[in-house]
């Protein structure tokens, strides 16, 4: 088997490799000096120059002929107008490596570090640990001890493998860091769940390598809107983000005002318009946009927010100009968009932007082994809220534990729920010690809850004050469909199965969205 050949990419040393009489050869110059060395073989040489040094560029070739006659030196003349401005290096770099015919299998790669400007030197460490000139890092320096006495020209070489999993301690600390930031992510709670682990541990990575769009899913209550949150206060611990975390909730926006929400206004834009309003878009502008519940927005809304991902641009109601902003998108769902954009209530081209990373987040049902950590990370909650440490008696923890994780226990809610229970005890807790008595009356009050979240009519816990017999009649029946159907679509289809057949083009979920927005509700609501 043939030993691969060792490539240097280098910068000429307009200084350091300098030297045209014998004397030359007295001083160390480092791309002479990766020639002279005894135990490493330079097959070639890409030595990267301004053709305004042809003279030294000679002098340097015929001097690495006579040290190293086996190693190739390749001309890659380059126009620098300023060698210090990063942007100029880093593109010439960036196009280099782009239109070079990389062989890893036949020839390994070096960049050496020690010629060239400093930013020089930077745009090659970046290319790099980038993987987009697929080598090593290689430096030179002048010699020390008995060597210099011996080879005074030759010097030192040193190579650095940015793979810093081959390096015991600063693998051990990243691996701690690591470690950290997940368990930063689940708010410090020891979870046990396999796949909730697998998923922060996934995230984490995402999380700290990717601005691209994130979307959360799961039911109501399984901690999006707390995670996405999580998400940016790491980004921000690690890399301090210029801009702020902004969070709306889709399902509360409603009609005209979801336009000027989302994406601002000019004032005198429509009636009520005093005075300009910037928009969630334009506030997240360098940090982090949290969309809860996106499968609510309408499809004006869904275009322009697509526009705003995809150009980083978009319109102000009222307004000719666009308007910049660049921000990272999480959005979260309980819903299947992927059933919504099959039935037309969601846009597959905004569902393909945002889908590149999903995360499902299982309900507090599907984690029961999770339940006791939980219990403790929110009894700290409710201490760092209300100012007053609370905790549980033996008696009374084993008891809330046992329903808990009873498996009939439903925890509709998830989380909310969870943190619901947790603030009622503890407010009503004697002397901050929860006692079997207030678990009991917490039983109660949850399956009771539950209980009416499974009844047909449970438009009274829905809306406030009173409606007309034939309306309650009316939601109550729209109710119990939505609450059997996964998506809005499909309740629009079982509601209006009828006066469907008679329209061209029928927007059932549309239908279905009006109707309940009438009343204050939403889909995600039931």
């Amino acid at each position: 088997m043939n030993q691969k050949r060792n490539v240097i990419f280098s910068f000429l040393g307009t200084n350091l490799d300098r030297g045209f009489d014998h004397r030359r050869w007295e001083k160390w110059r480092p791309t002479i000096s990766l020639c002279q060395q005894e135990d490493f073989v330079v097959d070639r040489i890409e030595l990267i120059q301004q053709k305004n040094f042809k003279t030294l560029v000679k002098r340097v070739k015929e001097d690495i002929g006579q040290v190293s006659p086996e190693t190739e030196v390749v001309d890659r003349v380059v126009t620098m107008r300023d060698p210090w401005d990063f942007q100029e290096i880093y593109e010439l770099l960036a196009d280099l490596c782009r239109e070079y015919p990389f062989d890893p299998e036949r020839e390994n790669y070096f960049a050496h570090m020690t010629t060239g400007t400093h930013v020089a030197q930077i745009c090659l460490f970046l290319m790099v640990e980038a993987r987009f000139l697929p080598g090593k890092l290689i430096q030179t320096g002048p010699p020390r001890g008995r060597k210099a006495m011996k080879h005074p020209g030759a010097g030192v070489v040193e190579v650095i493998d940015l793979d810093l999993s081959k390096y015991d301690r600063l693998a051990t600390r990243f691996a701690k860091e690591q470690v950290e930031a997940r368990d930063f992510l689940r708010s410090g709670i020891a979870t046990k769940n396999a796949a909730f682990n697998r998923l922060i541990e996934e995230l984490e990575v995402v999380a700290l390598r990717s601005t691209a769009p994130v979307l959360l899913t799961g039911p109501t209550g399984a901690g999006k809107s707390h995670l996405a949150r999580r998400i940016y206060e790491l980004r921000d611990s690690r890399t301090s983000m210029e801009g702020d975390f902004v969070e709306i909730n889709c399902a509360t926006l409603r009609g005209d005002t979801a336009m000027s929400t989302l994406f601002g206004h000019k004032k005198g834009a429509f009636t009520g318009a005093a005075s300009d309003r910037p928009g969630v878009l334009r506030q997240a502008h360098k940090g982090i946009l949290f969309l809860d519940e996106i499968g609510e927005l309408g499809m004006d809304e869904q275009a322009m927010l697509l526009r705003a991902l995809e150009e980083g641009t978009f319109l102000p109601v009222g307004s000719d100009t666009p308007v910049k902003s660049k921000f990272q998108l999480i959005a979260g769902t309980n819903r299947d968009l992927r059933m919504e954009a099959a039935e037309g209530g969601f846009r597959e081209d905004l569902l393909a932007r945002i889908n590149l990373w999903t995360f499902e987040l299982p309900g507090l049902k599907d984690r029961r082994e999770d339940l006791e950590p939980n219990l403790d990370y929110e009894l700290e909650r409710f201490a760092e809220k209300e100012g007053e440490a609370v905790s549980f008696n033996k008696e009374a923890r084993e008891r809330f534990l046992k329903f808990a994780e009873d498996p009939a226990t439903e925890w509709r809610g998830n989380f909310r729920d969870l943190n619901a229970a947790m603030v009622r005890m503890g407010t009503l807790a004697p002397r901050g010690r929860i006692q079997v008595a207030q678990v009991e009356a917490e039983v109660v009050r949850l399956e009771k809850s539950w209980d009416r979240g499974r009844q047909d009519d449970g438009v009274g816990d829905l809306i406030e004050g009173e409606i007309d017999s034939f309306d309650r009649v009316q939601l109550a029946h729209v109710v119990k469909v939505c609450r059997e159907s996964k998506t809005l679509s499909e309740a629009g289809r079982k509601l209006f199965s009828e006066s469907r057949k008679k329209k061209a083009n029928p927007n059932d979920s549309d239908r279905v969205r009006k109707f309940l927005a009438k009343f204050g509700l939403s889909f995600g609501d039931l």
